[in-house]
This record gives C-alpha cells, structure tokens and sequence, in this order.
C-alpha cells in the first residue's frame, strides 16, 4: 500500500489496523542470484538498486541481527559532499542528489533536511585546508563557501565566536544543501522498496562461510540458517567486512574502531544547522525531537565493541560547551557507539575482488550513512554488470597495489 494523503485518511478512520507489513519475513530459499551481506542501508540500497533498476530482483539480503541494528542506526545522520578529490567529490554529490528525491522514490519520509552543514575554521592551518576545499568543490561543481566569523554567527547564532575561547572562530565553509536526514527511515524505506519488488529480507540469519566452487568462483554461502547458493555475492557489512571477506580467502586492508556519539534531552528548536570542527574533533546539530546530537572522532584503538572510551566523549563534550555556551546545563540521555571500517587512505573499496562472483563495498569509515544511496546505486550496477560503475571505479581494492590512492584523512575534515 502506498502512503499518500487519502490512505492516510482511510486509515485514521479505521484505527489505523490495515496497514500491511512494511516488508515480508520469508524462509530462506535454496538459491539466488545474488546474496547481499549485510542489511543496514549501503546493503538494502543495493537490492533496491538491483531489482528496480537492473532487472535483479532474485536477491536475498542477509542480515545477522535486526534491519539498521549496525552502522545505520548508530549514526549522526550528517549529509554532505564537500569532500576535496574529485573522485570523493563526485561519488558523494552523486549520492546527494539521490538524497534529495529519495522520500518520492521509495515513496516514504525519509526526512531528508538541508539545512546546511558548516566546518569551523579555528587557525591558520584550518583556513588555508578549508579554503582549498572551497576552491576544489566549487570547481567541480559542488556548492562550497567560506564565511567570516561574523557571517558564521549569523548563521548559527548560538555559536561562541569570542576570540578569547581555547580555539577561536576564524572562519568556516559552508555547504548549504548538506543537511540531515533520518537513519531508521532510510533502511525502512530501502527495506520497504526492495520487498516490494521481490527481493528477500532475512534477519536473524548470520552468515558463516563463503562458499566456493572447484575452479575458486563463489558458490553461495553458509549461513546460520542453512546453505544458500548463488553465483554472485556482494559484501557490504561495515565494521565486520574484513571478518566476512576472510572466509573466502581475502585479505582486506581495514582497520575497525569504534565511533561514538551521545544526545541531550530534548530543547526547543535553537540550532538552524550542522555544525562541525576538525581540530576539536567536535560537531552538532538538532534533530526533530529537540535533541542535540553529539559526535566525536574515533577511539584511539581497534575494537568490534559497540562502546567506546569515555574519555573520548568528555573531550567532546567540554568543546562543545566552549562553542556552544547555550547547551552547557542540557543533560545527556544516552550515548552509543559503532564500529567503523577504516582504509589506509581514508576512501571506500568498491568493486570487484580476485574471487570471482565476489564483491565488496566497504572502509567508508566515519562517512557511510551520507553515501547510502550512491553506495547503493554504484554497487548494483557493479554487481549486475560484472564491472565497475564509472564514479565507483577509482575505488577499486588494487589502487592499494598500484598507489593510486584517494587520501581522504585529512580532506574529509572530521570525516562524519
């Protein structure tokens, strides 16, 4: 049932009792064409991607817990595609532009909010990197400006532009069609899409083993629920990539760390945007129930921990009281963390591996959430085609062999 204004009005004088399911639960089926390892959102984007745009809707997507229980549902929703190399540029904008239409494709409110996302400059240093990003994105074509602290107080008023704080405003770039959107509708909508047209959704099934034939192409994979055969697989499970990637023989080059954030308890509207700073590790913004959304860097160590050092939120939190004088007697409801998925370069692999019928879509780090629907497209088209996407082709494992890498760990700024 599509959502629209008369079903919703339907529905209302019905007690809203016929709603259908939003996605089916079946059994898993003997084979598929393809299995998707992974049901957070890059997973989901990918059989929609694959069943409404490329004819492959034989799909399963496997999910170990429950649909967003990872990554997607343990992020600060931030959107943005002000990153510096033309390669980030154009995949992040790629996926931007399918944020902004993304509630009328999958015909649900995925709160898609561009309410500007705006990177602090505290010192020199801060003002020659983000000027450079500036002039980079504006010349490929990606809404960038710099402002003075006087404008980036008109923007955000709350903001504590005193010289005489720790580290002192000097500037920012503002990318004003970044924004926010909401992390469990984007993997409900996904998830809602997919089903629709065919694709399987298994939760609760935790893959095993990758399965391969006599001549090493992939046979399917072994699953807490059984054996499933397919000819093609693709690996999109985050922080555990390189755990799924190891059944089947590849060495992947991914480091995992966890990420934390925290929110407060629930004010009235006062922060207009996003608000982000690199040297502090420290950004903020409001969502629609009035909380302030905190994030942080990533803990200092290796871990598949959903946690992380307290220490690291206390940092946090003590610079954005000094930025944010406004929020200093808000208290904190909860905090969470993720594990993110980190390459030497700070870029994501997408593409093909030497297994073949295997593929992988992983080490987006900190940024995965903002890339959800690029991700997704660029994927299915890589595993339906054979070959790469043409925005997903510098992405490649082999740059890694090659040195053609996409350095993203500074140019990414705090990289959310």
């Amino acid at each position: 049932m599509r959502f629209s204004f008369l079903n919703v009005v339907r529905q209302a004088l019905s007690n809203n009792e016929g709603w259908p399911e939003q996605w089916a639960s079946p059994e898993p089926k003997a084979a598929y064409d393809v299995v998707i390892v992974g049901g957070g959102g890059h997973g989901l984007a990918t059989a929609y991607y694959l069943a409404s745009q490329l004819g492959v809707a034989n799909v399963a997507v496997l999910e170990k817990g429950w649909l967003g229980g990872g990554n997607t549902g343990r992020n600060t929703t931030i959107l943005r595609s002000n990153y510096l190399w033309e390669e980030s540029a154009a995949l992040y904008e790629h996926a931007l532009k399918l944020w902004e239409g993304l509630s009328a494709e999958l015909n649900y409110n995925v709160m898609y909010s561009a309410r500007g996302v705006m990177m602090l400059a505290h010192n020199v240093h801060d003002v020659q990197v983000i000027r450079r990003h500036v002039h980079a994105n504006r010349l490929a074509g990606v809404d960038n400006a710099w402002l003075t602290p006087d404008e980036v107080k008109a923007f955000c008023p709350i903001l504590n532009i005193s010289p005489d704080i720790r580290y002192p405003i000097v500037g920012a770039a503002l990318q004003r069609r970044g924004g926010t959107a909401r992390h469990d509708a984007v993997a409900w909508g996904y998830a809602r899409g997919a089903s629709a047209r065919g694709v399987d959704i298994i939760q609760n099934c935790e893959v095993t083993g990758i399965r391969r034939d006599a001549a090493g192409a992939v046979a399917g994979v072994e699953t807490t629920r059984g054996p499933i055969a397919a000819r093609k697989v693709g690996v999109v499970a985050a922080g555990h990539s390189s755990v799924v990637m190891a059944m089947a023989g590849v060495r992947m080059p991914l480091d995992s760390y966890p990420l934390q954030a925290l929110v407060s308890e629930p004010v009235k509207p006062m922060m207009p945007c996003v608000v982000m700073s690199n040297t502090i590790h420290a950004y903020m913004s409001q969502s629609d129930k009035g909380e302030m959304v905190i994030g942080a860097g990533t803990d200092a160590y290796n871990s598949y921990s959903q946690t992380g050092g307290l220490h690291i939120a206390n940092h946090t939190l003590e610079a954005i009281c000094e930025l944010f004088p406004a929020v200093r007697r808000l208290r904190m409801l909860r905090n969470w963390g993720g594990i993110v998925d980190v390459t030497p370069d700070r870029s994501p692999i997408i593409g093909l591996t030497a297994v073949p019928g295997l593929y992988v879509n992983c080490g987006w780090g900190t940024g995965g959430f903002k890339a959800t629907p690029g991700s997704g497209h660029v994927f299915a088209h890589t595993i339906a085609r054979g070959e790469p996407h043409r925005l997903a082709a510098p992405f490649a494992l082999d740059r890694f062999r090659s040195g053609r890498l996409i350095d993203e760990a500074a140019a990414a700024a705090v990289a959310h």
